[in-house]
C-alpha cells in the first residue's frame, strides 16, 4: 500500500512536538454505569472495536523519496504491520477524580513509531460511573476527524456519510498548459495572502499586554478541569443581546479570566490577551478524509473591561469583523502558510515554530462539534464530555468547548506549575454566566 504523505499542516504538528510539549488532542468522556465492572467491559469493547477501524491502525513515519533531495522528504501515514489494540487501550485503577487523572495522562506524549492515539479507561470509585480519556495526535486528526475516530469505537450510531472526493487525473511529467494561467493567478493570490497574513501577525504583536499567568515558562506538566453550563442559559443571553452562541462562550472566557486574575492578585487592568480561535475548513460530511483542515481568527479578549455586556459587545464586533474578512487572511490564518513551506522546512523549523507560538497568540479558545444524538459505550450513556487542546511552548492555558445534549462543556488544560489554581478559573466560568444573565435582566 502506498504511504499517504502528510499534508503540510499535519507535518508541522508532527515536527513541532517535544517531550515537554506533546501535540495531541484529548477528550474526557464520563459515562454512567450500572455496576463497578462496566469500566472493564468498556475497555474490552474499545480494544475489540479499534482493531476494525482502519484510521486507528495508521502509524506515521519519515519518508525520503528515492532519487529526490532531502528537501522533498516528509512523513507519511501507513498501516502499522504489528498493530495491537491492547497497546493503545489501558484500564486503570478506580479513580476518585477523573480530571486529576486526565491531567497526569495528558502530559505524557504519545509513543512515536506506532499509531499515535490512546484510550484510557478510568473506573469511578463510586461504582456508578467511569470515564474514558481519548488522545489523538494532531498530525493524525483535527477535531472533526478525531470525533469520527472516537465514534467508530463507541456504540454504533448514524454518522453523516462522507462526500466522495473528486478524483484527480494522473499527472504527466509536464504541466497541462491549459491550466497554467489559473495556476499563475493562484500563485499570485497565495503570495498576496501570505503577505497579508504576515503583516497582520506583525501588527498583532504591537502594544500587547497580557498576564504572565498565561505566558509563564513551560514546565511540561499538565492539569485539567471541566465545567458544565446549561445551554439554555447561554441562549437566554444570546437572545437578549444578539450575536451567536459562540460569541457568548468566548465572552464568558474573557469575563472568567478577569475574575481569576483579579482574585489571584495579578490584576486585569489593561490586559487584552490575544486569543486564537481555530476555524475548521472541513465540512462535517467530509470529516472522514485524513489531515487537518484548519485556519483561525485572532482577537483581543476584552479582559480589562469591567462591564460584562461591554465585553460581549466587543467580542461580537471582533468576531463579525473576522467573519467578514474570512478565515483565509489575517493573523489567525498563519496555519495556511504551512502549505508554502517545503517538508525540510517543517522538519528543521518545527522547534522554532513551537517557540514562536507565544509571539503569535496568548491563549487558544477552540470549539469542538459533537453530534446532537446521545452517545453510548457498552450501552452506558455518555453524560459529559470535556475536550482538551494541546499547549504550545510558552503558553500556560488552553480552552476548548463543546455543546452536548443541552449542555456546554468547557475543557481547560493548563501548565500545572504556572496555573496551580485552575479549579478557581473553572468556577469563574460558571460565575460569569450568572453575571451575564443578571446583566440581561430588565
Amino acid at each position: 500500500m502506498t504511504p499517504d504523505l502528510l499534508a503540510p499542516l499535519d507535518l508541522a504538528f508532527w515536527n513541532m512536538e517535544s517531550a515537554e510539549h506533546p501535540m495531541h488532542l484529548g477528550a474526557l468522556g464520563v459515562f454512567s454505569a450500572p455496576s463497578p465492572t462496566a469500566g472493564a467491559h468498556a475497555a474490552d469493547l474499545l480494544a475489540a472495536r479499534a482493531a476494525a477501524v482502519p484510521g486507528l491502525r495508521m502509524r506515521i513515519r519519515d519518508v525520503w523519496p528515492l532519487g529526490f533531495p532531502a528537501a522533498f522528504g516528509g512523513a507519511a501515514r501507513e498501516p502499522a504491520p504489528d498493530f495491537d489494540p491492547l497497546d493503545h487501550v489501558t484500564l486503570h485503577a478506580p479513580a476518585t477524580d477523573f480530571q486529576a487523572e486526565a491531567g497526569r495522562l495528558m502530559q505524557r506524549p504519545l509513543q512515536r513509531g506506532r499509531p499515535p492515539w490512546e484510550a484510557h479507561v478510568l473506573p469511578g470509585e463510586d461504582g456508578v460511573s467511569f470515564a474514558v480519556l481519548f488522545k489523538f495526535h494532531h498530525a493524525l486528526a483535527d477535531g472533526l476527524r478525531a470525533l469520527t475516530l472516537a465514534a467508530a469505537v463507541l456504540d454504533p450510531m448514524d454518522m453523516p456519510a462522507p462526500r466522495p472526493r473528486p478524483v484527480e487525473p494522473p499527472r504527466g511529467l509536464l504541466p497541462d498548459v491549459r491550466r497554467l494561467p489559473g495556476r499563475v493567478r493562484g500563485a499570485w493570490s497565495d503570495v498576496g495572502r501570505a503577505l497579508d497574513i504576515g503583516a497582520s501577525v506583525a501588527r498583532s504583536t504591537l502594544d500587547v499586554r497580557t498576564s504572565t499567568a498565561l505566558t509563564a515558562p513551560s514546565t511540561g506538566t499538565r492539569r485539567t478541569a471541566g465545567v458544565v453550563l446549561d445551554l439554555d442559559d447561554v441562549h437566554r443571553v444570546r437572545k437578549a443581546v444578539g450575536g451567536t452562541v459562540n460569541d457568548v462562550l468566548i465572552a464568558v472566557v474573557a469575563g472568567a479570566l478577569r475574575r481569576w486574575l483579579d482574585e489571584r492578585g495579578d490584576g486585569s487592568e489593561g490586559v487584552a490577551p490575544r486569543a486564537l480561535i481555530p476555524v475548521s475548513r472541513r465540512r462535517s460530511r467530509t470529516a472522514h478524509p485524513q489531515g487537518n483542515r484548519l485556519s483561525g481568527y485572532l482577537m483581543r479578549l476584552p479582559v480589562a473591561d469591567p462591564d460584562p455586556l461591554g465585553r460581549l459587545a466587543t467580542v461580537r464586533t471582533a468576531m463579525d469583523r473576522n467573519k467578514n474578512a474570512g478565515p483565509n487572511r489575517g493573523a489567525g490564518a498563519v496555519a495556511l502558510l504551512a502549505d508554502h513551506v517545503p517538508p525540510l522546512g517543517h522538519r528543521l523549523g518545527g522547534p522554532f515554530v513551537s517557540q514562536a507560538a507565544r509571539l503569535w497568540f496568548d491563549i487558544l479558545v477552540t470549539s469542538v462539534p459533537l453530534p446532537g444524538i446521545g452517545l453510548k459505550l457498552g450501552g452506558n450513556p455518555l453524560t459529559a464530555v470535556y475536550p482538551f487542546a494541546p499547549l504550545a511552548r510558552g503558553q500556560s492555558l488552553a480552552v476548548a468547548v463543546s455543546t452536548y445534549r443541552g449542555q456546554v462543556h468547557y475543557g481547560l488544560v493548563a501548565d500545572a506549575h504556572a496555573v496551580p489554581d485552575l479549579d478557581r478559573l473553572a468556577r469563574a466560568l460558571t460565575e460569569e454566566v450568572e453575571t451575564l444573565i443578571t446583566a440581561c435582566e430588565p
